[in-house]
């Protein structure tokens, strides 16, 4: 039997491979963005919590793919993509079209990449606060 860790990190990393794609591939990761943003504005009373750290999963891939943050791995960021494409799946460990559930395991996923990423994104929230409003 998996613990929760163990289970979610199994089920984040069946997408890994497939974020390896994406790196290299700015139009792939626009349109990735896009398609999580337009997910979690959708579900934005669902998510509660998990909406401000979602948006900064997208904002450092975003800065990373830009050239504009640099101080990231590229493993983080596979990771992160990996977790996105968690997310944007309808299909996963609890389907998104079973109401009331579906996006438990969507925010399980985002909060176990949140924890396992913590220190890079606490540098990328400092690095994104000294970054002055056009």
């Amino acid at each position: 039997m998996y613990r929760n860790d163990e289970l979610i990190e199994k089920e984040q990393h069946k997408y890994f491979n497939n974020a390896k794609e994406f790196i290299g591939n700015p139009q792939k990761i626009k349109d990735l963005l896009s398609n999580v943003i337009h997910k979690a504005t959708d579900k934005k009373g669902y998510l509660g919590d998990a909406w401000d750290k979602l948006h900064l999963l997208v904002d450092l891939v975003k800065a990373y793919t830009k050239g504009e943050y640099k101080n990231v791995q590229p493993s983080t960021i596979v990771t992160i993509i990996g977790a996105l494409l968690y997310f944007i799946s309808p299909i996963d460990l609890v389907p998104d079209f079973v109401i009331g559930l579906g996006l438990f395991d969507d925010a399980a996923v985002i909060g176990f990449t949140l924890k396992k990423l913590s220190k890079e994104l606490d540098e990328f929230k400092k690095w994104k606060n000294t970054i002055p409003i056009p």
